[in-house]
């Protein structure tokens, strides 16, 4: 997702005190990482693995840095850091520190946006790091049902009109709660985490054929909507099919790709007959499970040799003593 400097300023002015001194003309420059840097080093001159296409903080220390150089070299100092990369996105001035002239001449040159925050530089850095992940996360869009079942995030996906809605809303029924219906907007945080939440339009909300539009939330209260859940498990539905065979002993780990992170994954058949919001609730118990380390049909499945062993008497034969010479 592409974030423009101008967007920065207008969506954090009020929670981190913002105000553009400079450089107005770059507000289109495009803020592309995260990460955030402190120019300490390289205004002293080592510009070896500047990371100048991060958003830039200048605190107290780079304030009393500069300083202490005459003016002609602190513009020297401040052409070569600023210049280096076209791609910069902007400088931020923390403690409401007002700027040294020379800042504010190079930023206007270079169209470069000067912002000044009056919190400090170790809260601003917090706050703007959070503030750059979630906007900046690697996103994409699932046709799905996500829901959180024993506080553990279950994606349900599968054919439209497989029953992913009906399921969901006998979960519901059960006391679990909704996090989207047909429009699920995963996005990729540190670490390898999955989150996932509804479309703003129709969150809370589901479309159930016969029925059509319902609000979840006014229908059976806010405790069954929540607005975000990690996404721990992917139950696949799909319709029964009597050539398949499927797993019947749940020995294998079957797992599914979301944004390049491998989910566990379970393949659901759906018949008349078959309660699926029990089977889910199941499935995601036995998924907590695993993920404490207990995996129930390996246990079992060690147990069974060990029986069909001992009935065959495939016990290890005692080692024989060396013959005498």
């Amino acid at each position: 997702m592409a974030l423009i400097v101008n967007d920065l300023l207008t969506e954090k002015q009020a929670d981190l005190d913002l105000s553009l001194l400079a450089g107005g003309k770059g507000l289109r420059r495009e803020v592309s990482v995260s990460e955030i840097n402190r120019p300490g080093l390289a205004l002293s001159g080592y510009l070896d693995y500047f990371p100048s296409e991060r958003v830039q903080i200048m605190g107290l220390g780079e304030h009393s840095y500069l300083s202490t150089l005459p003016p002609q070299r602190r513009m020297e100092v401040l052409q070569k850091v600023f210049s280096y990369n076209k791609n910069m996105p902007c400088i931020v001035m923390t403690r409401g520190i007002k700027p040294h002239p020379e800042v504010i001449r190079i930023a206007n040159h270079l169209k470069l946006p000067l912002i000044r925050s009056g919190l400090t530089t170790a809260h601003l850095i917090g706050e703007l790091t959070v503030y750059l992940e979630e906007k900046l996360a690697p996103t994409t869009t699932v046709h799905g049902v996500l829901m959180n079942v024993y506080g553990l995030g279950v994606l349900l996906v599968g054919d439209s009109g497989i029953g992913k809605s009906e399921c969901a809303l006998e979960l519901i029924k059960r006391g679990h709660m909704l996090v989207a219906d047909d429009v699920v907007e995963i996005k990729q945080r540190l670490g390898g985490f999955l989150f996932g939440t509804g479309a703003e339009l129709i969150r809370h909300h589901m479309e159930l054929r016969g029925v059509g539009i319902i609000d979840v939330q006014k229908i059976f209260g806010v405790s069954t909507i929540l607005d975000r859940t990690r996404i721990e498990l992917v139950i696949r539905l799909e319709e029964w099919k009597e050539r398949v065979e499927y797993d019947r002993v749940g020995l294998s780990e079957r797992t599914t790709s979301i944004l390049g992170v491998r989910v566990p994954e379970s393949v659901m058949p759906v018949r008349p007959g078959r309660n699926l919001a029990v089977l889910v609730e199941v499935a995601t118990l036995n998924q907590r499970l695993k993920f404490r380390g207990q995996f129930t049909a390996q246990e079992f499945n060690k147990k069974l040799i060990a029986l069909m062993a001992k009935r065959s008497g495939s016990a290890p034969a005692p080692s024989k003593s060396p013959k005498k010479s």
